[in-house]
């Protein structure tokens, strides 16, 4: 099973590094092994709506994107992580996400279906300074048509308020326990973790 942990967050050893270290802690657990991508690490520059990928299903741009699809062409398990920044995703998870484009022309406009699709999840994990009641609305439909693009259901969620300050999460230890208990559930193909209502 291959799972991606994408981590979408600027900062290094901030609260969405630390949720998603205990989410890999629980794979672990489980048995098995998660690889870490952190976008603020690699060159993705932004789409540039050239429609090149609306007939050929591939982007024009050679950048550290082309290995992205690959490897979540071959992911069974992916989760996205990312804090919340003006209630929405941040720009790197949203630049990674707009160059997904490519994956939704495969789908909607070539017709390539992932025959696999129906044993793939998705998985959403959120950090919010503030305790607003919609503060995740945002987030939360970007990534639910980013796994639609990529032909994943979206099986579940850890969405984390009133994490004001770097690695404030850490006081939160109920949180840290549903970070490992999700990392070892989405081990486990019959069991999504909290799936969110629509």
């Amino acid at each position: 099973m291959k799972i991606l942990l994408i981590n979408g967050s600027p900062r290094q050893h901030g609260n969405t590094d630390i949720l998603l270290d205990k989410v890999a802690e629980g794979v672990r657990l489980a048995g098995r092994e998660a690889e870490t991508i952190r976008l603020a690490d690699l060159a993705i520059h932004p789409c540039i709506g050239c429609g090149h990928c609306e007939a050929e299903g591939v982007c024009v741009i050679d950048d550290d994107m082309t290995t992205l699809y690959d490897q979540l062409a071959r992911a069974d398990r992916v989760v996205i992580g990312t804090p919340v920044y003006f209630y929405g995703v941040t720009a790197q998870t949203k630049a990674f996400i707009d160059r997904c484009q490519a994956l939704w022309c495969r789908k909607y406009l070539l017709g390539q279906i992932r025959l696999d699709r129906d044993r793939l999840r998705g998985y959403l994990v959120s950090v919010a300074a503030t305790d607003g009641g919609r503060i995740f609305d945002g987030t939360r439909l970007t990534v639910r048509y980013l796994f639609d693009a990529l032909d994943i259901t979206y099986a579940g969620e850890l969405l984390v308020r009133g994490v004001e300050g770097k690695g404030a999460v850490t006081r939160k230890t109920d949180q840290l326990a549903e970070a490992v208990a999700l990392g070892e559930a989405l081990c486990h193909p019959m069991r999504p973790h909290s799936p969110p209502a629509d």
